[in-house]
């Protein structure tokens, strides 16, 4: 069986960031489900903070992280 792994994250990381990430997220399910590397599937969803909401506010004009 194929382990599908979906990140969803709002923009704003570097390349390098992300690809560490999903480095770490292959690794852990490779360790911790003995999955083969070779089946392992990890990407990353992007979110711009206008299209994202917390409490109703979108969260490009909220000023805490």
């Amino acid at each position: 069986m194929m382990p599908l792994v979906e990140i969803h994250l709002l923009e704003g990381r570097t390349d390098e960031q992300k690809e560490v990430l999903l480095k770490a997220i292959t690794m852990a399910v490779h360790e911790s489900i003995d999955a083969p590397l070779p089946t392992i599937r990890v990407w990353i969803d992007e979110v711009s903070p206008k299209h994202y909401m917390i409490s109703g506010e979108p969260k490009s004009r909220m000023t805490e992280p």
